[in-house]
C-alpha cells in the first residue's frame, strides 16, 4: 500500500476523529495501568524496580495495538507469542472466556526462559475481540547457574503453551510443577500472580472502553489508528535516499571460544517508501548462550525502522512495521534454532540494530547515532544470607553506559541499551538493604565517551564489594569491540570488568565474561560501562564546549589537549593562543600526510 492509498482509505473510512483520539489515548492507559499494577504486585527487584517486562495489547489475530513502553526487544515476541497460542488452542479445543494461556518457550517469545508469558482472551458479547499479554522477568527459572550453558535443557524448565487458566479454573497441576522447579518458588509464584493481575486489569479497562464507545468504533478506531502510523511510516521512509546500504561490526566472542570475534554483517535496502532489511549475513548460531529466538531477529529490524521513521509516534502498533520486509533465515544467532542455548538472549541484538544506523549512516547522517555502548552491563550473585541463612540470586544493574552522539548533539550519558528501553538499574539503597554487600563506588568514567564534533555519552564505574561469601557472574559484551563513531568521530570506551582480591586489582582478563567466582568477603568487583563514539572531527569542537566538559570532569585536561587540539588552564578556562597554535599545527600535520610518498 502507498501512502497516496493509505491516505484515500483514511478519507474515505468516515470514521469520528474524536473517537479515534479517544481510543487512541485510551489504549495507551489501558497499557500504562497493566504496567502500574504488575510493579505493585510484583516480588522481585528485577521487575518492580528494574522493570523488566512489557505488557501490552493485541488484535483478535494477535496484531500489536499497544504496548506499555519496556522493552523494545519485545515488540515481536508478544504478538508471535499470542499468534503462536491461537495457532496451538484451534485444534485443541479452542480458547474460552476465563481462559489464560501461558509459555515460555523461548524459541517462540525470542527470548529466554525466565520470561515467562500470560495471555488473556477478551470476549464481548460471546466474541474474542482482543489479547492482553504480559511478558515478564522472573529471576529464576531452575537450571545451572554460574555456568556457561551450552544447551536450551540446562537452562532451566520450559513451559509449553497450556492454559494456566481454563474456563475460569487454575490449573493446580502447573503451580506446583513450577514451585517444584525453581528455587524461590515463593517469589516466582507471587510474580505469576502478578503477571495475572496485569492481564486482567488489561481485560478489565479494555472492555469498559468497549462499553462506553460500541465494539464497532473502538475496533474501527484502532484500525483507522494502524492506518494512520503505516501512512507515518511510509511517509518518512521517502525521506531517505533509495539504495543499497550495508555495514558490518563484531562482538567479543560467544563465551566459550573466548577471542573468536562473532561478526555481524546487515544489508539494507530503499526503494521508495518500503525498506527492506536483510540479515541473512549474521553469524550462525554460537555454541555459547547468546543466541536469541527468530522473533527477536525480527524486533531488531523494528526497532531501527521505528527509530529511523516513528520514533515518537504512540501508541506502538503493528502499522509502524507494514511498509519493512524482514529477511531473515533460520539458524542464525539471532533466528537460533533448538536446542541452541538463549540465556543471554539480548546482549547481540543491540549491536545489530546499532549496525543498521552505521549502514544508514551515509544517506540520513542526521537521523542516525554512533554506536553504544550495547550491553546490559549486568552481573548476577548468589549466595546464602548470613541475615537468615537462606539462598539468594541478586542481579546488580543495568549499569547505564554511553550512547552515541548523533549529528547535532553530544550522545547521553549512563543510559540503558537500545533493546531494554525503560528499564532502569538496581536502586543501590535496595540492594545494600536486601543482600550481603556494599556498593563501594558509582561514578562516571572519565573520557569514556568518544570524540567527536559532538562526543558520545559517558559510561560509569561501580565497584560492589561482598559482605560474605557469594559467587558472581558476567557475561558482558564489548569490552575489545567498543562503540564506533561516525563521520570522523572517534570510538567510545569499552565495557569491562575487573576483580579484586585481598585488596589487588586483576584488571587483565581475556573478555568481560565471569563465571561463579568466587569472592570472599572484603573481596570486590568492578564494572566499568562503555562510552558512546562521537561524531565529527574532535577538532571541529568548540573550545568552549571542551572546556566545560573538562570543569564537569567528563573529559580530562590531558585529553582537551592531545585528542581534541584544546588547551584548559587550571582555572577551567581556555587558552585562546595555545589552543590555536595545537590546532594549527594538527592542520599542518594532516596536509603533509595528505601529500607524503606512499612509497
Amino acid at each position: 500500500m502507498t501512502v497516496r492509498s493509505v491516505s484515500a482509505a483514511l478519507d474515505t473510512a468516515g470514521v469520528d476523529p474524536i473517537t479515534v483520539e479517544i481510543v487512541r489515548n485510551g489504549v495507551i492507559a489501558v497499557t500504562e495501568e497493566m504496567k502500574t499494577n504488575l510493579m505493585r504486585t510484583a516480588y522481585n527487584m528485577i521487575i518492580y524496580e528494574a522493570l523488566d517486562f512489557t505488557v501490552g495489547l493485541f488484535t483478535a489475530t494477535g496484531e500489536t495495538i499497544s504496548i506499555g513502553l519496556g522493552l523494545p526487544m519485545f515488540i515481536r515476541g508478544m504478538s508471535e507469542t499470542v499468534k503462536a497460542k491461537l495457532r496451538h488452542f484451534e485444534t485443541r479445543g479452542g480458547i474460552q472466556p476465563g481462559d489464560i494461556l501461558v509459555t515460555n518457550d523461548a524459541y517462540i517469545t525470542g527470548s529466554h526462559l525466565n520470561h515467562v508469558t500470560f495471555t488473556l482472551p477478551i470476549f464481548h458479547e460471546g466474541e474474542l475481540i482482543a489479547f492482553t499479554c504480559c511478558m515478564a522477568h522472573w529471576i529464576d527459572i531452575g537450571g545451572a547457574i554460574g555456568v556457561v550453558t551450552t544447551d536450551i535443557y540446562s537452562e532451566g524448565l520450559q513451559i509449553p503453551i497450556l492454559k494456566y487458566q481454563k474456563a475460569g479454573v487454575v490449573n493446580q497441576d502447573l503451580l506446583d510443577l513450577i514451585a517444584m522447579n525453581v528455587r524461590l518458588p515463593e517469589l516466582g509464584l507471587g510474580d505469576l500472580r502478578a503477571q495475572v493481575t496485569a492481564v486482567t486489569t488489561g481485560e478489565r479497562r479494555f472492555l469498559e472502553l468497549v462499553n462506553r464507545y460500541g465494539r464497532g468504533p473502538v475496533l474501527n478506531a484502532i484500525r483507522i489508528i494502524m492506518d494512520h502510523t503505516e501512512a507515518a511510516a511510509r511517509a518518512n521512509t521517502l525521506t531517505i535516499p533509495d539504495g543499497v546500504y550495508e555495514a558490518e561490526s563484531f562482538m567479543d566472542d560467544d563465551g566459550i571460544d573466548i577471542g573468536k570475534r562473532v561478526p555481524i554483517k546487515v544489508r539494507v535496502e530503499v526503494s521508495g517508501d518500503e525498506m527492506t532489511i536483510d540479515l541473512s549475513e549474521v553469524a550462525r548460531q554460537v555454541r555459547g548462550y547468546y543466541n536469541s529466538g527468530i522473533t527477536t531477529g525480527y524486533a531488531c529490524a523494528q526497532v531501527a525502522y521505528k527509530c529511523l521513521t516513528t520514533p515518537t509516534d504512540h501508541p506502538v502498533n503493528d502499522g509502524s512495521f507494514r511498509s519493512l520486509k524482514v529477511v531473515m533465515p533460520e539458524g542464525r544467532v539471532i533466528s537460533a534454532q533448538r536446542p541452541a542455548p538463549m540465556r543471554w538472549w539480548m546482549t547481540f541484538p543491540m549491536t545489530v540494530v546499532d549496525t543498521i544506523f552505521k549502514a544508514l549512516s551515509g544517506a540520513i547522517p542526521e537521523r542516525v547515532i554512533a554506536g553504544h555502548h550495547a550491553d546490559l552491563v549486568t552481573s548476577t550473585l548468589h549466595g546464602v544470607s548470613p541475615a537468615d541463612g537462606r539462598f539468594y540470586i541478586a542481579a546488580i544493574g543495568p549499569v547505564g553506559g554511553g550512547w552515541g552522539a548523533k549529528s547535532s548533539e553530544d550522545g547521553v550519558s549512563v543510559t540503558v541499551c537500545i533493546n531494554d528501553g525503560d528499564t532502569h538499574n538496581s536502586p543501590t539503597e535496595q540492594v545494600e538493604s536486601k543482600y550481603p554487600l556494599m556498593i563501594e563506588k558509582y561514578e562516571l568514567r572519565q573520557d569514556s565517551g568518544g570524540p567527536g564534533r559532538q562526543r558520545g555519552g559517558l559510561g560509569a564505574e561501580i565497584i560492589v564489594q561482598a559482605l560474605a561469601p557469594m559467587s558472581v557472574n558476567s557475561t558482558i559484551e564489548r569490552a575489545h569491540c567498543r562503540p564506533w563513531g561516525l563521520h570522523g568521530g572517534l570510538e567510545g570506551a569499552g565495557n569491562g570488568i575487573a576483580l579484586r582480591t585481598n585488596g589487588v586489582w586483576q584488571e587483565d582478563l581475556p573478555n568481560a565474561k565471569i563465571a561463579a567466582h568466587r569472592l570472599r568477603a572484603g573481596d570486590a568487583y568492578r564494572i566499568n560501562s562503555g562510552g558512546g563514539g562521537g561524531f565529527g572531527d574532535p577538532h571541529e569542537r568548540s573550545a568552549d564546549a571542551v572546556a566545560r566538559d573538562v570543569v564537569e570532569g567528563y573529559v580530562s585536561r590531558e585529553a582537551a589537549a592531545s585528542i581534541y587540539g584544546v588547551v584548559v588552564d587550571p582555572s577551567g578556562q581556555v587558552d585562546r593562543e595555545q589552543t590555536r597554535a595545537l590546532r594549527a599545527r594538527r592542520t599542518a600535520q594532516e596536509a603533509e600526510a595528505l601529500v607524503a610518498p606512499t612509497g
